[in-house]
């Protein structure tokens, strides 16, 4: 079995343009390149975004695209609101009651003089307390 009709796909094989190379090949002088300047030399490559000098696109628009997942509380000081220090239970719904707080708020801190005596009064995960200064 003598495989004789061995050839070459279509179109698998062509010449390699051969530019600057006179006139008589249709690609002499400046080599498909146009005329003078910094696009006809080699090693030429622009910025990317680059827009001839004008603000390029991507810094007209906005930063956007990150927020942070980390909920700060909201810090009450109860020298300032000593209602908070009298409730008997201290809750996220009761401070809501006596002291106004936006709804979209779900942590409370409690600081100031005083506040880490409050931790055996809370009664709730959503509230906290300023840690307690150890003495020595």
């Amino acid at each position: 079995m003598a495989l004789h009709n061995l050839e070459k796909a279509q179109n698998s094989t062509f010449k390699k343009k051969r530019v600057g190379r006179g006139q008589g090949s249709g690609m002499g002088k400046t080599a498909s390149r146009g005329a003078n300047g910094q696009k006809s030399r080699t090693g030429y490559s622009r910025k990317r975004g680059f827009e001839g000098g004008q603000q390029p696109l991507q810094r007209r628009l906005p930063k956007v695209g990150f927020t942070t997942k980390i909920v700060k509380p909201y810090v009450i000081n109860i020298k300032k609101v000593t209602k908070v220090a009298e409730l008997e239970e201290i809750t996220l719904e009761n401070i809501k009651k006596i002291h106004k707080i936006q709804n979209s708020v779900t942590k409370v801190k409690l600081i100031g003089e005083g506040a880490s005596e409050l931790a055996s009064k809370i009664k709730d995960d959503r509230v906290i307390t300023s840690r307690a200064k150890v003495s020595e």
